[in-house]
């Protein structure tokens, strides 16, 4: 019961992952990144294992289709997963396994991929893939969160009676070529989660060159409330 984007940029390659979910703490647990290497989220019924294991894999030289089939021949319950993968050069795999719950199903486009499950139909994966490529020059940040809106517009999850299953956390995730995120913001639990990531991240995306230069030049580095007075106006 979830739908997920996964990209490379282009322009800068940054690697993320946006997620949405009616289940809870989902950024704890699907998504798997590396900045430089790729991007993996494992989902459905999920096998917590299968996020390292395809970044070990992609590390050792693997193709995503390979790391896709290696997975596949590590894990006997494979029909029950979902798994995307983008690598650094923008390269897409995905599987939806025959025993997902409907709707199901996954789209890839250039350097991206969408996909989910138990979702109201095939409609929400296309909403996601237009609202990702409509601005190819914004920040990843923003075309992540962008298409997890469309998502949730287009119907999101709905449960087997037709019901609608709200999104209760979510998370956007993206990497540059560094060890750590570039930005990293999860909702755990929350019965708008969507409209709560996107809150968090419009008090958190003004001050990512304020811990920066926490992190570049520390004794230059003023309190962050001054800081703020003087950057945020």
């Amino acid at each position: 019961m979830t739908y997920t984007v996964i990209a490379r940029c282009a322009r800068t390659g940054q690697l993320g992952i946006g997620i949405a979910t009616y289940s809870l703490a989902v950024g704890g647990y699907c998504p798997a990144i590396r900045g430089g290497l790729g991007a993996v989220s494992t989902q459905a019924f999920v096998n917590l294992k299968l996020g390292s294991l395809a970044l070990r894999l992609l590390d050792q030289g693997f193709a995503p289709a390979k790391v896709l089939a290696e997975l596949d021949s590590d894990d006997p319950q494979f029909a029950y997963r979902q798994v995307g993968i983008v690598d650094a050069t923008g390269q897409t795999a995905v599987h939806t396994g025959a025993h997902t719950r409907p709707w199901s199903g996954h789209v890839t486009g250039d350097d991206y991929l969408v996909m989910g499950n138990v979702l109201a139909g095939e409609g929400v994966l296309a909403a996601m893939a237009a609202a990702f490529e409509a601005e190819p020059g914004e920040d990843l940040d923003e075309r992540l969160l962008r298409a997890l809106e469309a998502g949730r517009d287009a119907g999101g999850q709905q449960a087997a009676d037709g019901s609608h299953l709200n999104e209760r956390s979510a998370a956007v995730i993206s990497h540059g070529h560094k060890d750590y995120g570039h930005i990293d913001l999860r909702v755990d639990a929350h019965h708008t989660a969507v409209e709560e990531l996107r809150r968090v991240h419009g008090i958190y995306k003004p001050f990512i060159p304020y811990y920066q230069l926490r992190h570049d030049d520390p004794e230059a580095t003023p309190a962050q409330d001054v800081w703020a007075r003087e950057n945020l106006k």
